[in-house]
């Protein structure tokens, strides 16, 4: 879609499947379920969503899960990539060698998977031509993990940058890569978790991430069991979320299975989301 002077373009790179508790916490089962209805493992379908922005350079917020989990975590996630980052950049014209720019929300599997592949000389970037942009406070977790937080951070998805020597580490908020980028650390998710905010012709798209994963988190408590520091995602969503009605900001989802973005509305009370027909899936 043309927003502004610049081009946005939802990728999708597979889906699979969580623990529904732990991706609604508090939240009981009777409630989140109907929002998002459990396997028989107890699991809910999610997907990845990517999103390129055009503009003087060619961008890929996050990159999916990628193609290197063994059939283990297969299993585990019941990873679906048949639809793929690669299948749907090439329906949108683009390679993997178009992207100038990787900017990563933060450094989980479900983030970064694709930020490497493995070839027969072992593991190199996947965007041979792109420098990657992580916040250093997020660079030095996923480096340095803990029993709560190291599941989530797989040091081949991009200890292999700093190596090939294509990371850049950024200390602040503020503007990125180009004109009309700038990113905010939201907290909550990990210490260093960080939103997209995408702004061109006087409207503005925001990539929200794991601070609001899928429409079903729109609510303010509905926080996922897997934020490190909930109070801190309970405090920024309840001022962003209340900002972006007022404001009409478009918001990409990455996780949601059906819907890629919409806008968050407000009736009575009770906040949904109306998708936009060309993010529509």
């Amino acid at each position: 879609m043309t927003f502004g002077d610049l081009e946005l373009i939802p990728l999708i790179d597979g889906y699979f499947r969580l623990d529904g508790g732990a991706m609604f916490g508090v939240v009981p089962k009777p409630l989140w379920e109907r929002r998002a209805p459990a396997d028989d493992r107890n699991r809910i379908q999610l997907a990845t969503r990517p999103l390129v922005v055009r503009g003087e350079k060619t961008v890929t917020i996050d990159a999916g899960l990628g193609d290197k989990m063994d059939a283990k975590s297969v299993d585990i996630y019941a990873i679906d990539r048949r639809e793929n980052m690669d299948v749907a950049m090439a329906s949108a014209g683009l390679a993997a060698e178009d992207i100038d720019v990787v900017l990563a929300s933060h450094l989980h599997f479900d983030h970064a998977g694709g930020f490497t592949i493995r070839t027969a000389d072992g593991l190199r970037p996947r965007f041979s031509n792109a420098r990657y942009v992580v916040r250093r406070g997020e660079w030095e977790d996923a480096t340095h993990p803990h029993e709560r937080n190291r599941a989530s951070y797989l040091a081949e998805n991009f200890v292999p940058l700093e190596a090939a020597g294509v990371m850049d580490l950024i200390d602040t908020d503020g503007p990125v890569v180009m004109p009309g980028i700038r990113v905010q650390r939201t907290g909550g998710h990990t210490m260093h978790h960080q939103i997209v905010w995408i702004e061109s012709g006087g409207s503005t798209a925001v990539f929200a991430a794991d601070l609001i994963p899928t429409v079903g988190h729109v609510d303010e408590p509905w926080i996922m069991g897997y934020d490190l520091y909930p109070m801190d995602t309970l405090a920024f969503k309840r001022a962003f979320v209340r900002e972006a009605i007022d404001r009409e900001y478009l918001i990409f989802f990455e996780h949601d299975p059906k819907i890629a973005a919409g806008y968050i509305r407000e009736k009575d009370g009770r906040k949904y989301v109306e998708p936009t027909r060309t993010h529509r899936t």
